[in-house]
This record gives structure tokens, sequence and C-alpha cells, in this order.
């Protein structure tokens, strides 16, 4: 979760006036404070670009009209932030992201106008690969350079340990956003835009390795406002076969089978939901130990969707995927939720729901 002050938190569940701010900085150097009038920032750990955004204006005067508008216009960046008024004079917001900005569209005359765009990610994403492009070393150098091609200067915060990995050619047109999460997977790890407009790498711990950061709770002056459980085995899967195979670095195949071990669970390897293995291969994986890293981080995703939630709560904007909440229902029994997805509205009355990728009972 996104720093915030224990102030902040207790907010949340009391009557606040919300505070937003989306400004606006254009190519020519000019930055505005847009007024706005709603929208929303969606957050999904599960798609390629992670945090996408609309934005409602009233002023028609932001839609391009002219050749110097448009360059202006073209390659703008939205900073989005949202929180609390305190009634003191003083505020807390937490950012939503840095995106770029894709479309412009409204009524030319009356208004309202809708901004969209997507995280920076998009912009490594789009910039496919015009020559084949090869990478070797470890993962930390590969990701930073093949961001810094298309977005030279950018910090990548490294959350883990970095990992040696072997040499990686992509063909003309591949998407080199793509490539980064190829690269990140050996370490068995996420590469993804954050919040200040940064990148990061880092794991997703497991549900039961991290403590809730939040209580979404159905009692008097708690968060929580409905919620559903469901069970699937649609996408599901218990093992997952990590090979690699390096004629580049004259590397052995290497290979390793991370299943579901546990005997309480649904999906365990040797239970009753039987064997349902998926396979992953990449020339990036040289050694059993990479092999094991890219096979525990897929296994979690692949078996996390048996256990899903959908609840809806006030909302938190300061929540990251990947996040752990304890969640307290009208029957009083808890769960913890692990969050996969959610949209922050940028209006005082929107609705904040949230799909969590795994959950349990909690003690």
């Amino acid at each position: 979760m996104y720093p915030v002050s224990d102030r902040f938190l207790a907010r949340l569940a009391e009557s606040h006036r919300v505070a937003t701010e989306v400004k606006l900085f254009l190519t020519d150097g000019r930055v505005i404070d847009l007024e706005h009038t709603g929208g929303s920032v969606t957050v999904d750990r599960s798609q390629a670009i992670r945090r996408t955004c609309t934005v409602t204006v009233p002023d028609p005067a932001l839609i391009p009209r002219t050749p110097a508008d448009q360059l202006a216009t073209y390659g703008a960046r939205l900073r989005i932030a949202r929180g609390v008024e305190y009634g003191d004079g003083t505020r807390e917001l937490v950012p939503l992201g840095v995106f770029r900005l894709d479309d412009v569209s409204g009524d030319v005359n009356d208004g309202p106008v809708t901004l969209s765009g997507k995280d920076l990610s998009a912009c490594v994403a789009d910039d496919k690969f015009t020559a084949p492009y090869t990478v070797s070393g470890t993962v930390l150098d590969a990701i930073g350079a093949i961001i810094g091609r298309s977005l030279p200067g950018t910090d990548i915060l490294a959350l883990i340990d970095n990992t040696a990995i072997g040499t990686r050619t992509w063909d003309i047109e591949a998407d080199p956003w793509a490539a980064a999460q190829e690269v990140a997977a050996a370490a068995g790890a996420d590469v993804y835009a954050t919040v200040d407009g940064l990148f990061a790498v880092a794991r997703l711990p497991a549900l039961t390795d991290v403590d809730p950061v939040w209580a979404v709770e159905a009692t008097e002056g708690g968060v929580y406002v409905s919620a559903s459980r469901a069970m699937s085995s649609a996408g599901v899967y218990n093992g997952v076969l990590a090979r690699g195979e390096n004629s580049s670095d004259n590397a052995p195949a290497v290979s390793y089978l991370a299943t579901d071990d546990d005997p309480g669970s649904p999906t365990y390897w040797d239970g009753p939901f039987g064997r349902r293995p998926m396979f992953y291969s990449s020339s990036t994986l040289t050694t059993l130990g990479a092999c094991e890293q890219a096979a525990t981080f897929k296994l979690r995703d692949a078996r996390a969707p048996n256990s899903t939630g959908d609840l809806s709560s006030l909302p938190n904007p300061a929540l990251e995927p990947g996040d752990v909440i304890r969640v307290t229902h009208p029957d009083g029994t808890r769960e913890l939720h692990q969050i996969a997805s959610f949209s922050v509205p940028l209006d005082e009355g929107g609705e904040f729901p949230i799909t969590t990728i795994s959950a349990r009972e909690d003690a």
C-alpha cells in the first residue's frame, strides 16, 4: 500500500470531503490543473498495462483543433491523485498514476470532454523492436535497457535481488514490454509502472507471507459495502513446468516443476482436483534456480483464480495490487484477500469495486 498516515486511513471510514487533483503536462512545457467532474483510475494486475484512466472535464477548449494544439497534446501526460480533506485547511493526497494521454473526445461546443490514458508502460509496449534485440547479463540490467530505449533516464526500483539470465533475442515487431515481463519472470518477479511514474521490479508475496494492510469490516464505522465469493476451476492449474535451453550461451537444458504441495488446498497436486500442469519456457532461464523462481511465480497466478472475491467498500486510493486485506463479513466471519484489481473514482459518490486473486479464512 502506498504510504499514508494513520489519520488518512481513519478518515476513509468517516464522513469526509474527497480531494482529487488532475494535472495535464503538455509537451510545450505548460502544466494545467484540470477542473474535472468525474472519471476513474482502473488498476488491474492481470493486464499488461496495469493502470488506465479516464477523466471527464467540462471545458471543450481542451479538444485540440489546430496543428499547434495537436503538437502540444500528442505525448502529453496526466498526473492524477485522490485523497481526503481534513476540514482544518489541510489535505492528504495519494498519487494514482502518471498516464500518457491517448484520447481526447467530446462536444466541441458544450463539452464535456473525456480524456483517456494508459500508464507509462504503454510507451515501452508501443515502441516495437525495428531490428532484432538481444539482452544478456542480469535481470535488472536487461529490464533497464529495454525500458531505457523508450524512456531514457527512467529510474528502475529494484525490490528483488538481481539474477543472471541467459542471452535472449527478440525478433522485429516484438513487444518490448512483453520482453521486459519475460525477463522479470526469470527472477520470479513482475515489472510494472508505479504511481509515481517510475518502474518497479518486485515479487508478488504469498497471501500468508504478509500482514494485512487494511481492514474492510461490516461493523459500525467500517468501510464494508458488499461482497461475494466464488470458486472456479476454469483457467486454474496446479503445476507449472518452467524450462530453459540456451544454445547461444552453450547452456544445457534445465527445468523445474512447481506444484501445489499443500494437502489442505483444493488444488493440491495429488488431490481430487487432479494434476493440471501448464508450461513456460524462455532462453533467459539457464539455471535450475532460475527455473524454480519462474515456475513458482507462474504457479501463484495459475492457481489463484480457484478462490476469488468481489468486494465493494468505501474507496481507498492507497491500495496496490498484491496487497492483502482482512475482510469481516456481516456474520462475523473473517477472510484474508489478496488484491488483483480495483477502480478508484474521481468523484464523491463513486463505487469502489475490488477483485481478489486469492482468499482464505482468517482465524
